[in-house]
C-alpha cells in the first residue's frame, strides 16, 4: 500500500487520497476502517498526464474497457510510462487508470438532500467517447 501511494506521487506530484474499507469481507482479511486503496483527481495538466499513460499502452484501447461516462485500462509496469525511472525501493508494480467524463449538473443526481433526476442526454454514450479519444488523442479503438 505505502509503495501504491508513493508511486501515485511519482507520477502525479500530489498528494493520494486514501479509501477505507466500509464493511467486513472475511474472504480477503478486510475490516472496516481497514486502508485498501488510493487515488489521485487530476484537474491541472490532465491532458498532458493522460498522454503519457497512454504511450505506455501503445495509444491502443478496446471498446470493452469504455462504458458510459468513463473509460479504463491497466498498465503492468510503471517503467513503461514515458520519463519514469526505476526506484528500487517501490520496485515493479503496475497500476489502473481510470479516466471519468462529467456534464455539468451531474451533481443533481449524487447529493443527498434534494436529489433530482438527471435526464438522458446528460451521460456521455461509450460513442462520444471514443470519438473524443480518437480526435484528441490518436487513440485506436480496437
Amino acid at each position: 500500500m505505502k509503495k501504491g501511494i508513493k508511486l501515485l506521487e511519482i507520477l502525479t506530484e500530489k498528494k493520494p487520497a486514501i479509501t477505507k474499507a466500509s464493511r467486513r469481507i472475511p474472504a480477503l482479511n478486510v475490516r472496516p476502517g481497514m486502508e485498501v486503496g488510493a487515488f489521485v483527481t487530476i484537474r491541472k495538466n490532465k491532458e498532458e498526464l493522460l498522454r503519457r499513460l497512454l504511450s505506455a499502452v501503445d495509444n491502443n484501447l478496446r471498446r470493452k474497457q469504455m462504458s458510459e461516462n468513463n473509460f479504463s485500462f491497466g498498465i503492468k509496469e510503471y517503467i513503461e510510462v514515458p520519463g519514469m525511472e526505476y526506484q528500487r525501493d517501490i520496485g515493479i508494480m503496475g497500476f489502473d487508470v481510470t479516466v471519468v467524463f462529467k456534464r455539468s449538473g451531474r451533481r443533481v443526481k449524487l447529493k443527498k438532500i434534494k436529489k433530482g433526476k438527471v435526464p438522458q442526454r446528460q451521460v456521455i454514450t461509450k460513442e462520444e467517447i471514443i470519438k473524443f479519444m480518437e480526435d484528441n488523442f490518436q487513440t485506436s479503438i480496437n
